[in-house]
C-alpha cells in the first residue's frame, strides 16, 4: 500500500494498533453462534463466537491467524457489533462492503476505526482480507433468523 498523506499513515496505524493489539480476541464459553471461516487464496483463517440474546449481540470474539488487514478486520468488527442488533450489525456489514468495494455507501453512520480500512478497496486483492470476519458474522447472524 502506498502512504503518501497523512491520513494514510493515520489509517495504517490504527490497523497495526488492532493487529498487535486486537480487541475481543479469544472465545466466549457460552456462545450460541459459532462460524469458522477461511480464505483458501491467501490463507487466512478466522474463529467467530457471538453471543446473541433476543436479537442482540451481547458479546462476540474472534481468534484466527492472517495478514494483518485480516486480523485487524475481525478486531474493528467485533467492537462495532457488540451491543447491536442482528439487523443493525447486518447494515453496518453492508456499508462495509459497499465500502470495500469503493461504492457510495451511507456515511452518516460513524464507522470508528473501520474507517481506517477504506484504502483497501484499491487492493482488489486484499478486500477479501478485510471482508472474511464480516463475511462470517452474516453467515453466524443469518443462522439466527
Amino acid at each position: 500500500m502506498s502512504f503518501n498523506n497523512p491520513l494514510d499513515t493515520l489509517y495504517r496505524q490504527v490497523i497495526m494498533d488492532h493487529y498487535k493489539n486486537p480487541r475481543n480476541r479469544g472465545v466466549l464459553d457460552d456462545e450460541n453462534v459459532e462460524i469458522n471461516m477461511n480464505n483458501p487464496t491467501c490463507g487466512d483463517r478466522v474463529h467467530l463466537t457471538m453471543k446473541v440474546e433476543d436479537g442482540k449481540i451481547v458479546d462476540a470474539k474472534f481468534e484466527g491467524e492472517g495478514c494483518s488487514i485480516s486480523m485487524s478486520s475481525a478486531s474493528m468488527m467485533t467492537q462495532a457489533i457488540k451491543g447491536k442488533t442482528i439487523e443493525e450489525a447486518l447494515m453496518l456489514s453492508q456499508i462495509f462492503s459497499d465500502m470495500m468495494r469503493g461504492k457510495a455507501y451511507d456515511d452518516s453512520v460513524d464507522l470508528g476505526d473501520i474507517e481506517a480500512l477504506q484504502g483497501v478497496s484499491k487492493f482488489p486483492a486484499r478486500i477479501k482480507c478485510a471482508t472474511l470476519a464480516w463475511k462470517a458474522m452474516e453467515k453466524g447472524l443469518h443462522s439466527q433468523q
